[in-house]
Formats: structure tokens, sequence, C-alpha cells
């Protein structure tokens, strides 16, 4: 679902020329285009650079460096020896579900008696709790090993080790006050100076997988099927990594952009279906199809229904089984994305009646009994695209309201929650993204609370809407040399955002057509001096008759080549439109 543009007013932000950019571009035998990109990206240096356009997956780094990693492998190597039944507790998420199937795989390969747990994302909510950890000790589990959560469960881990269960905790969220007394902890901030703090969990899963495949060496190399599955493992480490939004660069863009090629290959056979399903052809799975085709049809089942589902998928070996699955999911993907417009249109309205965009506000704060919990977090984004405030939405049918948050860049939602945490029952996540349980009865003292947090820490300028632009550049910049090395950018995501730049002064050569099912997007065809190509305007369909008023105007673009009916063109999809 695209939120109409127009809604609030972006502030370009057009990153200078650099006069290193000609430089750059001699010593790497690129564009002055790409130079500027890297630049941009703060890779001043030629090998530096290199390294960014050509990563390795030699640059990972070693899981023993990871904290907790070596700790963690004894303990479970132990677990395996003894025959204990070992139980892997993930969140509900794409990087929760990756991360549980990645580890889950490892200690099957390797003669465990395993299992995974996967809480209900309405009934029980996220991360560990006690009515769970009461199940999987009456269920026989020895040894509990959380992943992409546990980090702030301190009564839960200790109620884990009075009923006799041995603990790891695994995750990459923000440490609270008091870390729970597990036997050991995996997490990329305990020591200061780990290089990737931004880790996702599936990412700490991995390392955990790999450095547990290392201590099985005998000699000095793995297995060759433990190395090969190691392989297989980036996919879902990958895609685990994508769908949490974590900063793609360093590390983790070693990871992905591995993965990214080893999904052509993967026999994984959940993985290979999953991609079938969703219409895609293995030379087109890249970071955008994962974050927004494969990635929302898994957190389907754990928006509209159980994530265990998701985690069969990708465990299954069953070739008719993961067929049955992958469909389902794409069908319960249907389901979410209308519930998710349904919930966004009377939000909206919600917001206009009751004048939360008024300039003096600085936050949204709405709940409702008939919200699915499983789509809020996806409509708060939404709201935040429209609005630009920190949003959070509440699911209240049964008197314990379950939240999600969203914010902006410079307003920590986490720091937020905990200033806040009075009127909560629990919270927990990131400084952009957060849940939480609230009271029916708290919300309005919560919102209110909220809200002045705001005012004493969200500066009004922060409340601007910037659209960051690589560089001013003319249409006939973009020609087939430059587009190609644009492709050596992916892949995208936070930190390394597909470039976006903008063409000033530019004239329509045909009237603007408004397309679409619901004629809510815009296709023009505009020229400069240097040249002209079409646009595609998605949610711009209102601004058909502004544009027919103006002289000239300029726009804010991705470029990229569109197929249509056999024939490849370039084609400008459209950030933003601006006049005079």
């Amino acid at each position: 679902m695209k939120v109409p543009a127009g809604m609030h007013k972006k502030v370009w932000q057009v990153r200078p020329s650099s006069d290193k950019a000609r430089s750059l571009a001699d010593e790497l035998n690129v564009s002055p285009i790409l130079a500027q990109v890297l630049l941009n990206r703060q890779l001043h240096k030629a090998d530096i650079a290199r390294s960014f356009l050509s990563p390795k997956l030699t640059d990972l780094i070693e899981p023993e460096c990871l904290p907790g990693v070596t700790e963690a492998t004894g303990y479970i190597r132990e677990a395996i020896e003894r025959g204990e039944k070992i139980s892997i507790y993930g969140d509900y998420d794409v990087d929760g579900i990756s991360s549980v199937a990645i580890l889950w795989h490892l200690l099957k390969m390797l003669g465990a008696n395993v299992d995974y747990y996967i809480p209900h994302r309405v009934d029980e909510g996220y991360g560990l709790n006690l009515e769970s950890v009461h199940q999987l000790a009456d269920g026989g589990t020895n040894l509990l090993i959380t992943v992409d959560c546990g980090i702030t469960a301190v009564d839960e881990v200790r109620l884990a080790k009075e009923l006799g269960l041995d603990v790891i905790v695994t995750d990459h969220h923000q440490l609270g006050p008091t870390l729970p007394d597990a036997m050991v902890i995996v997490h990329p901030l305990l020591e200061a100076d780990y290089p990737n703090p931004a880790s996702s969990g599936a990412m700490v899963a991995f390392k955990l997988a790999w450095g547990i495949a290392n201590a099985t060496k005998k000699g000095a190399t793995i297995a060759p099927e433990l190395r090969q599955y190691l392989l297989n493992a980036t996919t879902l480490a990958g895609m685990g990594t994508i769908a949490d939004v974590v900063d793609l660069r360093g590390e983790n863009r070693v990871l992905v952009g591995y993965s990214l090629k080893a999904l052509e290959n993967s026999n994984l056979v959940g993985i290979r279906q999953l991609i079938r399903t969703a219409e895609l052809g293995t030379s087109e799975v890249d970071s955008y199809a994962v974050a927004f085709r494969l990635a929302p049809m898994l957190n389907a089942a754990g928006r509209m229904g159980h994530a265990r589902l998701a985690v069969e998928l990708l465990t299954t070996e069953n070739e008719i089984r993961a067929i049955q699955i992958a469909q389902y999911l794409k069908d319960q993907n249907r389901q979410r994305q209308k519930c998710q417009q349904d919930i966004f249109k009377a939000a909206k309205q919600r917001i206009l009646q009751a004048g939360l965009n008024h300039p003096d506000r600085k936050t949204i704060v709405l709940s409702d009994d008939n919200w699915h919990a499983g789509v809020i977090g996806i409509v708060a984004s939404k709201i935040i695209d429209a609005f630009y405030r920190p949003t959070i939405l509440v699911s209240t049918p049964n008197g314990l309201g379950q939240g999600s948050g969203r914010s902006i860049p410079g307003f920590n939602l986490h720091g937020a929650l905990q200033a806040c945490a009075e009127h909560l029952v629990g919270f927990g996540g990131h400084e952009m993204a957060a849940g939480l349980k609230v009271r029916t009865d708290k919300i309005p003292d919560f919102a209110e609370a909220f809200e002045a947090y705001a005012h004493a820490n969200l500066a009004n300028e922060q409340l601007k809407s910037f659209l960051d632009i690589d560089a001013e550049a003319a249409i006939g910049d973009f020609n087939e040399c430059v587009m190609k090395e644009l492709t050596w950018l992916e892949p995208f995501g936070q930190g390394n955002p597909k470039p976006v730049f903008a063409a000033r002064g530019v004239k329509l050569i045909a009237p603007p057509r408004r397309v679409g099912s619901r004629n809510d997007h815009l296709q023009i065809s505009i020229s400069d001096a240097g040249g002209a190509v079409r646009c595609i305007g998605f949610g711009m369909g209102q601004l058909e008759k502004k544009l027919l008023d103006a002289d000239t105007f300029h726009v804010a673009f991705e470029p990229q080549y569109n197929t249509y009916n056999g024939q490849t063109n370039l084609q400008f999809v459209l950030s933003d439109i601006q006049f005079e």
C-alpha cells in the first residue's frame, strides 16, 4: 500500500557535489555519478570503495569474536552428547523465524534432540513468557536457547532455572538495566568494541551455528556437509537481516550480498517454494524482493495466525508440504494486506478528526478493540509516511492492550517507552521500532506521558520529513554504463539506500496519465536539455492538474530499467515532485 504523496511536504537535502568525485572515479575507473554516491556513503578511499563494491564472504567476522559464542558452543555440544532435549525459542517475525531454522538445521545434522517454540503474536506477545517456560519444562526440555529475544526476560529466565532448565540467551535487541541470569548470553552489544553492533538476530544465530560447526573440526577444516549447510544458511540469515532493517554496511552487507547469490542454488526446499509461490525467478531475488515480496509472506503467518507454520516451511524436506505452506502463506498475506488497508483508512480518519496532525502535536497514539495486533506495526509505519510523527497503535480486545510503535530519525522510541514505563505492563525493541503491553485504562495516561516526553526530547526541526538526494543530474546522464554501475551498490537497505537523484527544470512532453486500479498513480514523460524519460509516481495521481499548469518542475527519482511486453527501457520511479 502506497501512502498518497504530498500529505506532508518533504525537504530536499541534496548532497553537495564533491571535488573528490572525479579523482575517485578515475581511480576506480567508474563514472563520477557512482563516485559521488560512494562518497555520500563515507567511502572516501579507493581500496575501501572496492571492498564495498565487491564484498567477499571471507570478510565475515569469525564467530568466536562474537561475545558468548565460545561458551555457548561448549554447553550446546555437551547437551548433544548427553542426549538432552534442546528447545529453540524464537520470535515470530522473519528475523526470529530464520534464526530458529538456522540453529535447528545445524543441531539436527549433529544428531541433537531438538525442537522449537514460537509464541503466538496475539495470545502470548513478544519474547519469553512465563506460561511457555512452564510448558517447555513440562515437555522435558533440558536446554532452552532463545534466538532474537530473551535479553530483557529476567523473570522468565529465573523461572526456567528454578524449573531445572539450562538457558542460553542469543539476542541483538537493546540491553535492559538488568541482564537475565542465563548460563551464557550471546549478544553483539556485550562488548563495546565488537565490530558489528548492528547484527540481526539471524546473524547472531548464524554465528553461533558457525561456531558450533567450527568446534566439530577434525583437523583444519569443517566437515564438507556442515560447510555446505553453512553456505546455504546464509540465505536464511540474509533474509532475517534484510527483514529486520539493520544497517546494510560492513559485515551485514557481506552476508546479505552472498545470501542473495546463494538463493539461486539453495537446496532448502522451503526457500525454493517460497520464491516460486511469490512468482519470482531466482535471478529476480534482490534485497527489494526479499523485503517486499518474500518477507511479508513469511511474516503473514505470525501476523494473521501462528508463525510456527513459517518455521516448518523453512525446515521441511517434504516438497509437497512446502508447496502447501507457501501457498497458504501467500493467501494469508493477501488477507493481511486487506486488513492493513482497512486499519490505515480508519486510523487516518481518526487522526484528522482529532487533530492529531496539528503542528503542536508531536506524537500519535491510537487504540481500538477491533484492530488486528499482528498488523498494527505495519500501519504505524504507514502513518509515519503520511504524518511524520512517532506513532503507536494499540489493539485492545481484552482489557490488556498490545501495541506496536514506529519512530522517526532522532527520536529513540525504546528510550521514550522506558521513560513512560510506569504506565506500561511491559515493552521492548529498538530505537526505531518497539512493542508494548498496556492496560486499556492506562492508555490515556500513557499517551499524555509519551507526548510530554516527545515535547521535551523532539525538536520541531526533527518533525520535518527530509528526502536525501545523492546528486543533481541530467536525464541523459543515466546511460547504460551508469545504470550497470549503480547495480554494484546492491544490496540496498538501511545505511545503504537506493540512490535518489534530482533533475531540475524538467518539462512534460505528453499529458500526464492517472493509472492503477484506483487511478491514484501517475505516469508522466519528461525532458530536459539532455534527454527524455518516462516516469511513474506511485500515489501521486492528485498532482495531475498541478503538473498541467506548470511550465517546469523538479523531480526526485530512482532510475531503473522497466521491462514490459518484452521491451526494456529506462524509467524513473519518482520519490517526489516539487514546483517553483
